[in-house]
């Protein structure tokens, strides 16, 4: 504990000294010094840079410099080019559906697309064409009908990627009936084109098929973003999205793609988790051994015996970031390595947070030590026991999640002594 207390002592000055860099240098940019003369300094003299200590330096030139925040935010594509990062990681929102590549992001900026081709490219021409129906306009009318079937690709991701985690959360009908409604968009819109490919003449039933086409995309867009993607966010995990964003790009994205892929903010590893990597931290030998104070094993021999245990172990230490689980043969609850680093509050859907929340404030609070649950799924009794893991001294150091398959145990019956055959 000491030591901490010591690095940080040695810590809290060079990120004084580098904030302090950093605002000269955006000083000397407000009052006229080109990107190129900065820039070159700022690799010499800072090197890198995180986007937590840019936020502090933006807060401390409004705070202390005075520096309106206007101002501040006009020379963010100057911090840009410096910072070899785009506009949205250095003012990354705390929300991730705002953030670039998120899939609500996606859909929503799709969206904006799909309004610009169809509240004005379409309906322009769909105009024009009920009072001249020239050869050129049915040409124009066909190009914007072609390039709105783009929107299959949207509707796709839709129905594919975003309903089956709704479906897995018991909402059925919403997701059904959108489906049909996406259906007869689609429909309408192939019907218009060949409408219009034989056109007769007749301009009355093209021009309502138009305006209808019209309407029940800007209605579907409102539905989107005022109903089924709330009620998304409201639902799936942030380890949920980030399957929905790694599968989007099989089905493709419609009019505009994402300009970055979406990664989730992962806490950093403990300190001294490198140079353990490299052999040369406490309890580590340079033959990969770990010394306990009851044994000696290797790093492969923990590992496999941990993964031969016939439970799921998760742990999760004092910051409530997933450090460690097992993955034997069988697991009970699906895990993937993306959620290695993230809070254990995002592996949960929104509205069991609260009582994850509750638990570890139990334990954090040394009210509670433990906390069992069991479950009947299918053919299996799960039995899911939580631990509050502790120190010499008492000092909570995270929490242990232990699930077992106990219906084999409950179905046991008399004795057994001697070896099965």
């Amino acid at each position: 504990m000491s030591e901490l207390i010591n690095n940080r002592e040695v810590d809290v000055p060079e990120q004084t000294r580098r904030q302090a860099m950093l605002r000269e240098i955006i000083k000397e940019l407000h009052a006229g010094k080109s990107v190129e003369e900065v820039k070159a300094r700022f690799a010499e003299a800072v090197g890198d840079v995180t986007v937590a200590e840019i936020s502090a330096m933006e807060h401390s030139l409004m705070t202390e410099e005075g520096i309106p925040v206007e101002e501040v935010q006009r020379l963010c594509s100057v911090h840009t080019a410096i910072f070899k990062g785009s506009i949205e990681q250095i003012h990354r929102s705390s929300k991730a559906e705002e953030q670039p590549g998120h899939p609500v992001h996606t859909f929503k900026l799709e969206n904006r697309e799909i309004e610009r081709l169809v509240n004005f490219r379409l309906e322009l021409h769909t105009a024009k064409f009920k009072k001249n129906a020239s050869e050129e306009i049915i040409f124009k009318l066909l190009e914007d009908l072609s390039l709105l079937l783009d929107l299959d690709k949207h509707y796709s991701r839709k129905e594919n990627l975003l309903f089956p985690y709704l479906e897995k959360y018991g909402i059925y009908g919403p997701t059904k009936v959108m489906w049909g409604v996406d259906d007869g968009i689609r429909n309408m819109i192939k019907e218009a084109k060949k409408g219009l490919s034989a056109y007769n003449g007749e301009s009355g039933q093209i021009a309502a098929s138009l305006d209808e086409i019209i309407k029940e995309v800007n209605e579907m867009i409102f539905k989107e973003e005022n109903i089924l993607l709330p009620m998304a966010l409201d639902k799936l995990t942030e380890d949920e999205w980030v399957k929905i964003a790694r599968e989007s790009d099989e089905i493709g994205f419609c009019l505009t793609a994402p300009e970055q892929e979406w990664i989730p903010a992962r806490a950093a590893e403990p300190e001294g988790a490198q140079s353990q990597d490299e052999g040369e931290g406490e309890g580590a030998s340079p033959q990969g051994f770990i010394r306990f104070e009851t044994g000696l094993l290797s790093l492969h021999q923990l590992e496999t015996m941990m993964n031969h245990l016939p439970v799921d172990l998760t742990f999760i230490d004092e910051n409530d970031v997933v450090r460690y689980f097992s993955h034997g043969k069988e697991r009970i609850f699906a895990r993937t390595k993306a959620v290695i680093g993230r809070t254990v509050q995002n592996c949960h859907p929104p509205q069991s947070v609260h009582v994850v929340e509750k638990l570890l404030a139990d334990f954090k609070a040394g009210v509670k030590d433990a906390e069992d649950f069991w479950i009947a799924i299918k053919d299996k009794f799960i039995y899911i026991r939580y631990f509050a893991v502790r120190d010499e001294t008492g000092r909570y150091m995270g929490t242990l999640e232990f699930t077992q398959n106990i219906a084999p145990i409950r179905a046991l019956e008399g004795q057994k002594r001697i070896l099965s055959e």
